[in-house]
């Protein structure tokens, strides 16, 4: 079973010298509290030390301080101490400090060889030590006979001394580094959610400027047109008003009925718009079946933005006493409905920047059938000397709404003046189904 690289980085992380003891107060104190009961207990190990041995009291208790007082230094060099301990067993003292020492050997990152290394030289110490004091308690000169028994005596002590905390420091160690790498782990995926929550912010700041412009795009596509052409029409039959009572009533129904349909239209979009202001608590099943069939009867009330319906749109801008052809190449076919829609809102853009900006003048639209696109292509001549602008407001928002929709397809736009002073728009539309 191989590291992953974040295993890695957390063994590593996990390997580095901590904080010096006297750095952590709860560490500092316990340390002190064990060093000095072992130092207690190494100073009446030694003097009784020095009276069995001959020496100096005075000898016998430093070599207690000196022995019981590393214990302090267990978590800085765990191995200098266990060394001790193992140096102490001679003179029967440091019984505390070799416990204690193991643990913390045990517990620390040093390779487990040199764990079980010194482990074992502590083990064999005492055994040998048990061994001999036995021997010399019960009288007997060799390991003949009841010396097994002995023998037996001390490994199961020195098994009990040194075995127990090795295993207890191995646990706690390795509990110790589990908890570190999940503390690590936990703040790693912290650190991810936090990023994640930037970016699912900066995306739902570009979805909320996306859905602006798409709004602004529509509002202008779906009621631009249809308010130009009221306009013109307006204009009309304020020019024919006396002359031609006939016309003008004409063309007053004619603007009549293309301020309903904008009207229609306008209270479709805003329709979408505000049903996000339901609360969801008022939204139930029924609720939410009705919001479903609204949005698709909105989106077939939109079927009228279809390729089919360029000859009544063409007709509207005829109504409005603008000169216009139209010319179809290829079979006729399905689109997809985006498709479908985005041509016809560039014809119908293009149709109403000529109303605004060359009034009267002669227009032709040409629409091409592909085995793999359609195209369409609005293409208008000069205006005739004389005539005069519509006057209607122009926020030079027209083209760029007609790319956007075509290059969201996957489409290309061009407009542009011709040389003969007039302009044109032409769109080439993927057949993406």
């Amino acid at each position: 079973m191989t590291e992953t690289g974040e295993d890695v980085r957390a063994g590593e992380r996990a390997r580095r010298p901590g904080p010096l003891w006297w750095a952590r107060p709860r560490s500092a104190v316990l340390d002190i509290s064990l060093a000095v009961i072992s130092t207690v207990e190494c100073v009446l190990q030694g003097i009784v030390f020095a009276g069995e041995a001959g020496i100096p009291v005075g000898l016998g208790v430093l070599l207690g301080v000196i022995a019981g007082a590393t214990l302090v230094l267990r978590r800085r060099w765990p191995i200098a101490v266990v060394l001790m301990s193992i140096a102490v067993i001679p003179a029967d003292m440091g019984h505390l400090l070799g416990i204690v020492a193991l643990y913390t050997l045990a517990a620390s990152e040093v390779p487990r060889r040199i764990i079980g290394l010194l482990a074992g030289m502590q083990a064999l110490g005492v055994f040998i030590i048990a061994l001999v004091q036995m021997r010399e308690s019960s009288g007997q000169e060799d390991l003949t006979g009841p010396g097994w028994f002995l023998a037996l005596v001390a490994t199961l002590l020195a098994l009990v001394v040194t075995v127990p905390p090795v295993l207890l420091g191995l646990y706690a160690g390795a509990r110790r580094r589990l908890v570190y790498a999940l503390r690590e782990r936990a703040d790693g995926l912290e650190r991810e959610l936090s990023l994640l929550a930037d970016r699912a912010e900066e995306r739902a700041e570009w979805a909320r400027n996306e859905e602006r412009t798409r709004i602004a795009r529509e509002m202008h596509d779906v009621v631009a047109h249809r308010v130009s052409l009221m306009v013109v029409h307006a204009a009309a039959l304020q020019a024919v008003a006396l002359k031609d009572p006939e016309k003008a009533a004409k063309n007053a129904a004619l603007v009549g009925d293309m301020g309903r349909q904008a009207l229609t239209e306008l209270r479709t979009m805003l329709g979408v718009l505000r049903a996000h202001e339901v609360p969801q608590e008022e939204r139930p099943l029924a609720r939410v079946a009705q919001f479903a069939a609204a949005a698709v009867e909105r989106e077939a009330g939109d079927a009228g933005a279809r390729l089919g319906e360029l000859d009544q749109l063409i007709g509207q801008s005829r109504a409005a006493g603008m000169a216009v052809e139209l010319s179809v190449e290829g079979e006729s076919r399905p689109y997809p409905v985006a498709v479908e829609q985005t041509a016809y809102r560039v014809v119908q853009e293009a149709l109403t920047n000529v109303h605004k900006h060359a009034a009267g003048a002669k227009t032709q639209v040409r629409l091409a059938h592909r085995p793999s696109e359609v195209a369409v292509l609005i293409e208008n001549a000069a205006p005739a000397a004389g005539v005069a602008d519509a006057g209607l407001p122009s926020g030079g928002n027209g083209l760029v709404g007609m790319k956007e929709r075509v290059t969201a397809l996957g489409g290309g736009f061009v407009s542009g003046p011709t040389t003969a002073g007039g302009f044109r728009v032409s769109a080439v539309i993927p057949d993406r189904k």
